[in-house]
């Protein structure tokens, strides 16, 4: 069975801190935009997107959403068809996510076959590789990464999902987990092709699984395609440590990988909190509240100034009439959140005190 090498050093507990108290907060948070459902859908357009583009995908974060909406695209073929693949494996993820019992191969082959469906050979769809491959440098030729022999690979994958699903591992923080399992995957890289796409969902997977999806309003492929040379030095510096994985101690990568969780999530957290008026809101209404795009603007204004007029409300939302923004404050009215203060022009409106 695989055996981790590493430590929790004070970087790693750093992030594992800063990841809890952003979830505590996120999933705590008692007011919800009602278009909760756009965050996810933003956070996915830009996996999507990220998680094709640092592969080496053209097109643009615009035409990557034009594709998901099933408008006409011109652009190579192959780029198309990996959006649409990456799609169909968020998809996929779903699924596996509420599957019963533990890891096995066969949810790692069935995330490939949706990553590279149409894009290569047939033959090699959810099949690990039979051949040696290596990894140049583009310009120079230089081998910068060397996977183990293809007869081992068999081998390295029972031992892992072993330790994957082992009693005591499961005890481990689920975020370290997903952290090694990304570089033990990349490191055996299982595929001919298809391997970044393929282990960066089985991770994402694991963090859905055990509690860290954090209602889907994050994109870690955004970071690591904002910064690929990062995310692949981090990769790199445990590579070189020996040829065989299970002696290379994982703690520099973890460290990278964890910092790039929390980073996340401290934007997610950042963002929720400006919604979040008063966590008293939530022991009131017994649940979190639904806010449209124009109340969580106007509550976000009136929070942070302790009151607002109309005369201020209206250059809050200034694309929108008088009459529109009446009626989104008749609605945080009538919920309880807001409450009037006086009944002429000058009238304000301030957030309700249970």
């Amino acid at each position: 069975m695989y055996a981790p090498k590493y430590i929790v050093s004070n970087a790693v507990l750093k992030n594992i801190g800063s990841i809890e108290a952003s979830k505590e907060v996120i999933e705590n948070a008692p007011l919800v935009p009602s278009f909760a459902k756009q965050f996810q859908s933003d956070a996915q357009i830009r996996t999507i997107h990220h998680g094709t583009h640092i592969e080496g995908n053209d097109l643009t974060l615009f035409q990557t959403k034009k594709i998901l909406e099933g408008q006409e695209v011109y652009a190579r073929a192959r780029d198309i068809q990996e959006v649409v693949n990456y799609r169909n494996v968020m998809q996929l993820l779903d699924e596996l996510a509420v599957k019963r019992g533990g890891y096995d191969p066969d949810m790692l082959k069935d995330i490939h076959r949706a990553t590279v469906d149409r894009i290569i050979m047939p033959e090699k769809i959810g099949v690990f590789r039979t051949t040696e491959v290596v990894i140049k440098e583009e310009g120079t030729g230089k081998i910068i990464f060397q996977p183990p022999p293809s007869h081992e690979v068999p081998f390295l994958l029972d031992d892992f999902f072993e330790w994957l699903n082992d009693s005591a591992a499961r005890e481990t923080h689920a975020v370290i987990r997903a952290g090694i399992a990304h570089y033990v995957l990349v490191a055996v890289h299982p595929f001919v092709e298809g391997n970044g796409r393929t282990v960066r969902a089985f991770c994402s997977l694991i963090l859905m699984r055990e509690g860290y999806d954090i209602k889907k309003f994050f994109s870690l492929e955004e970071h690591f395609d904002g910064d690929p040379a990062s995310y692949y030095e981090a990769l790199s510096a445990v590579d070189r440590q020996s040829p065989n994985i299970g002696s290379r101690e994982v703690t520099p990568w973890l460290e990278y990988f964890t910092g790039v969780v929390a980073t996340e999530l401290t934007k997610i957290k950042d963002k929720v909190r400006k919604l979040s008026v008063d966590s008293r809101l939530r022991v009131k209404f017994g649940e979190q509240v639904a806010l449209t795009d124009r109340q969580m603007r106007l509550i976000e204004y009136i929070s942070d100034q302790g009151s607002g007029g109309m005369n201020e409300l209206k250059k809050v939302l200034s694309m929108v009439s008088e009459d529109t923004i009446l009626r989104e404050l008749r609605d945080l009215l009538n919920k309880g959140i807001l409450k009037k203060q006086g009944s002429t022009k000058a009238s304000k409106y301030v957030i309700t005190n249970k």
